[in-house]
């Protein structure tokens, strides 16, 4: 199976640490926020790995290379001008999918956790087409996203709703018919929520969204 970086985005939140430098190479305990994830992808037996990249996407290509010092292999899939994530994935489904695999991971370029990846596994159940990772939501995020349902599934309306981690495993159904117009990916998501098709799981260790230059100092300050 193989996992896709999302990191295509502008990190306008981050300026102007983002003006020259894209926000998966911001340090975080001295190295790049995208090698924790690197890391975590190969100690959990992952060896593919795409990335998309747009703003200073030459930079990412130019750090990581080939993957070759991470143990992988990346390969990437450049968007110029950055695409939604949903049309982000779309893009580079032939990258994540070609070898016959219909399942794939997901992770945000822009968390930090000590989620453990290789606990994300297809559903045994045919009727799913999305396992998403949820946790407790944080102070930024009181409201959460999604409610996890006594029987695994998730819902977009319900109490005690959760956080989205922005890590996945997605099967390439959940994106037939659409192409890299298709936009954001929550409303695919929701989308087929709504016909039950969505799972989750509950993290409750450490995860942290890196969306501003205070949480970047605060992941600093933890892990040093």
């Amino acid at each position: 199976m193989k996992a896709m970086i999302l990191a295509a985005g502008k990190g306008e939140r981050m300026r102007p640490l983002t003006l020259t430098t894209p926000k998966p190479l911001l340090e975080a305990g001295g190295k790049p926020l995208i090698a924790y994830h690197l890391e975590n992808l190969h100690r959990a037996g992952f060896r593919d790995v795409v990335i998309n990249h747009a703003w200073l996407g030459q930079q990412i290509e130019q750090a990581l290379g080939t993957g070759e010092a991470f143990g992988l292999t990346i390969r990437y899939s450049p968007e110029g001008e950055p695409l939604e994530t949903a049309g982000g994935i779309v893009r580079a489904l032939p990258l994540l999918t070609g070898g016959g695999e219909d399942w794939f991971l997901v992770i945000n370029g822009d968390i930090w956790t000590d989620f453990p990846l290789a606990e994300l596994q297809p559903p045994a159940t045919p009727d799913c087409d999305a396992l998403l990772v949820v946790t407790d939501n944080p102070a930024h995020h009181s409201d959460g996203d999604f409610a996890l349902q006594k029987d695994g599934t998730l819902a977009s309306e319900g109490k005690d709703k959760l956080t989205f981690t922005g890590i996945s495993l997605l099967h390439r159904r959940l994106f037939t018919g659409l192409d890299d117009n298709a936009g954001k990916l929550g409303p695919v998501l929701r989308r087929a929520m709504v016909a039950g098709r969505v799972r989750g799981l509950h993290h409750r260790g450490q995860w942290m969204d890196i969306g501003t230059p205070e949480r970047l100092a605060e992941l600093d300050r933890k892990l040093r």
